[in-house]
């Protein structure tokens, strides 16, 4: 007997995932839970420094915008919102004014969030501003294949043969990850992140995720699961996460720039570097949280860590990604 949210038998990956996350009593729509924090961390959850840089490319989007009255915000992927109040948190109290945010996700919306905030299960039209997918990506379903052929699994994780591969994933392998061997194909993926950049009519459309490009596939694929902070193997019967990572090369659209969450973050003001140990015997306390602070602005960083992500920068009416942002105001972390 599977878990509610599940599959009942074997079937694609793809259908499997869907179920799993999605699907009734799915991990992710389940009520009651704690939300996507209770079982893994994301570089929302690390620091506060996070919110601080998008609220930074937020100003950034908003001056190429010319200042809108309007300045739509949304989190696509949302979870609990973390993001959006965290960024709403940073802004000035004049750019925090006229923001619009939106969270967009399947779940249902959690008591006590900031009644500014709009919840959604799709993204809105005509988005002026910044669209973020932080972490969203990996968990759109996708198949898996292996030598010519579908990768069926049974609820309890077996993995079996399946049919031939249809035309279209067929072509997406031989452009994306050509080779043979197993492989993950991301034309959903491509497809989804298409479908949500077209909601935006003017700005910067943002996606974070773990990633890789058609240069270095990973050759056993990347499907794998979390639970309770735990990696977990990817069974899908509702009670873990299952994600693969992205090929976010193949989402890539026009004037789309591929950065690494390190240089993204960089470019946005973050920074590890030790303060002044001079600092410690003006304003010791000051050092302390300076020092917090670059330690936090490592972890974001680290390229053998949360800095290897990769960010997938799409302008829509606005330049392209600058070598550094401006370093617009922004309240004062505590």
């Amino acid at each position: 007997m599977s878990t509610p949210g599940g599959p009942t038998a074997a079937v694609r990956w793809r259908s499997a995932m869907e179920a799993a996350l999605y699907g009734p009593g799915g991990f992710y729509v389940r009520p009651g839970g704690p939300g996507p924090a209770g079982h893994f961390r994301t570089s929302v959850h690390a620091s506060a420094l996070y919110a601080g840089a998008v609220a930074r490319l937020l100003r950034w989007v908003d001056a190429q915008l010319g200042h809108p009255p309007e300045l739509d915000l949304v989190d696509v992927g949302a979870g609990r919102a973390e993001l959006l109040a965290g960024v709403l948190a940073a802004l000035d109290p004049e750019t925090a004014a006229r923001v619009r945010p939106y969270a967009v996700e399947r779940a249902e919306r959690p008591g006590g969030l900031d009644p500014r905030i709009r919840w959604s299960a799709q993204p809105p039209e005509g988005v002026t501003g910044l669209l973020f997918a932080n972490e969203w990506l990996d968990n759109v379903p996708l198949d898996a294949a292996e030598d010519g052929a579908y990768v069926l699994v049974a609820p309890d994780g077996t993995e079996s043969r399946g049919g031939p591969l249809e035309d279209a994933d067929r072509a997406w392998l031989e452009r994306w990850w050509p080779g043979g061997g197993r492989a993950e194909i991301g034309r959903t993926r491509d497809e989804a992140w298409a479908a949500a950049t077209r909601t935006l009519e003017r700005g910067l459309a943002v996606a974070v995720d773990y990633a890789h490009t058609r240069q270095a596939r990973p050759p056993y694929g990347t499907l794998t699961g979390f639970r309770g902070g735990r990696e977990v193997p990817p069974v899908p019967d509702g009670s873990c996460d299952v994600t693969a990572h992205v090929a976010l090369d193949s989402c890539a659209g026009p004037d789309s720039v591929l950065l690494t969450q390190a240089e993204a973050l960089t470019a946005l003001g973050v920074s590890g570097a030790r303060p002044p140990l001079a600092l410690a015997s003006s304003d010791p306390a000051a050092y302390v949280r300076a020092l917090a602070a670059a330690g936090e602005a490592a972890e974001l960083t680290s390229r053998s860590g949360l800095g290897a992500f990769g960010w997938l920068v799409q302008p829509v009416g606005v330049p392209s990604w600058p070598e550094r942002m401006p370093q617009s105001p922004s309240r004062p972390r505590p």
